[in-house]
């Protein structure tokens, strides 16, 4: 299980190290593509295998799902973790989650997520104003 909020700094190439107990769960080889929200998602192979088989069985006379499988599929690429604990970011997604020199890495259970640190704190701003809102919602379902 991925989990926690890790604030990481990319090198010149894009590189960016992953916490070593997001690198044991990851495993050697990860799979990064755009998420949503303006940031990048990190499975490992078998996660990934797992999602893949999930999108296969949507519809493609649908509209939505062809569009949602191309957004997500296309932005995808296979990294190496290197010694050093660290992936390659390509500059598209780079370009996409808004990438400078700054990141914040997440653990949200079954993946990490790669946030430049300017969204990343926005972002939680925002969130921490409707968190009591939100857990009500979930309470009156049997969430929380």
């Amino acid at each position: 299980m991925l989990i926690g909020e890790y604030r990481h700094t990319l090198d010149e190439k894009r590189r960016i190290a992953l916490p070593a107990k997001f690198r044991r769960a990851l495993g050697k080889k990860v799979i990064i593509t755009r998420g949503l929200d303006s940031c990048l998602f990190v499975f490992s192979q078998t996660e990934w295998r797992s999602i893949v088989e999930k999108l296969k069985a949507l519809s493609m006379g649908q509209a939505d799902s062809r569009a949602f499988a191309r957004y997500f599929f296309a932005g995808a690429a296979e990294l190496d973790i290197d010694q050093l604990g660290r992936i390659l970011i390509p500059s598209e997604l780079a370009t996409h989650a808004k990438l400078d020199t700054k990141a914040v890495l997440i653990g949200v259970h079954d993946r990490c997520e790669v946030w430049s640190e300017d969204a990343w704190d926005v972002y939680q701003t925002s969130v921490e104003k409707e968190a009591d809102r939100v857990a009500e919602a979930l309470g009156a379902i049997g969430v929380l």
